[in-house]
């Protein structure tokens, strides 16, 4: 009891300073910066450090017969502000068994060639995924990033690596969290298609970002990779 009493009294706080602060033309990335501090704290009260794993609700967390209507929610946000990349087949998106959402981008789209800086043309497109992942901030979000074969296994894993680790750099200075924010790089090593065609190398060659809700009394399932 103490403890959520210190951490109210710590997410009140923030909320304070936020509205102090509404002229700052940044005040929604030190706002989300600041109440995702705030989380972490939360979360690592959650946590057995011995074990790994958690030993309560996380503040926050949805309860189990609200998730799949908050993930509704969220997909129809998510449908209705990237109408035309998804009309320009840019991105799909799609709803997993597990009640998970996931983005699929041609990493064409997004990067240069052989390159994990964000092209200019595509940030409006993730300043709209920011958006809606601070509007919905119970969930977790994984950004993966896969390649073709081309190239050393190691290269592309590396590329992989920096493209992820991209668009996570990018959607924190938009003002998501970083605790809720965790990249990885996949290389070559899970195809959808065949490398043996440009078409196929074409496919291979995404990013996907997956986000996970955080489940009441399965806060665990949300930090396991998917």
């Amino acid at each position: 009891m103490r403890n959520f009493r210190m951490v109210t009294g710590l997410l009140a706080g923030t909320l304070a300073l936020a509205g102090c602060t509404a002229d700052d033309p940044h005040r929604r990335a030190k706002t989300g910066a600041a109440i995702g501090a705030v989380a972490g704290a939360v979360i690592g009260h959650q946590i057995d450090h011995r074990s790994g794993r958690f030993v309560g609700a996380a503040v926050g967390a949805l309860a189990g017969g609200l998730v799949g209507n908050y993930m509704d929610e969220q997909q129809r946000a998510f449908e209705r502000e990237l109408e035309e990349e998804r009309r320009q087949h840019q991105l799909e998106i799609e709803r997993l068994k597990d009640e998970s959402l996931k983005i699929s981008i041609n990493s064409e789209v997004p990067f240069d060639f052989d390159s994990a800086a964000i092209k200019p043309a595509f940030r409006p497109t993730l300043d709209k995924v920011a958006d809606i992942l601070i509007r919905y901030p119970k969930t977790v979000v994984y950004v993966v990033g896969h390649t073709d074969s081309i190239g050393s296994e190691a290269y592309n894993q590396r590329l992989s690596e920096r493209r992820a680790r991209s668009v996570v750099d990018y959607l924190v200075a938009r003002g998501v969290p970083r605790e809720r924010l965790i990249p990885i790089g996949k290389g070559e090593s899970e195809p959808i298609a065949s490398n043996a065609t440009a078409a196929g190398r074409q496919l291979n060659r995404r990013v996907e970002i997956i986000i996970k809700p955080i489940v009441e009394g399965q806060e665990e399932s949300a930090w396991e990779a998917p």
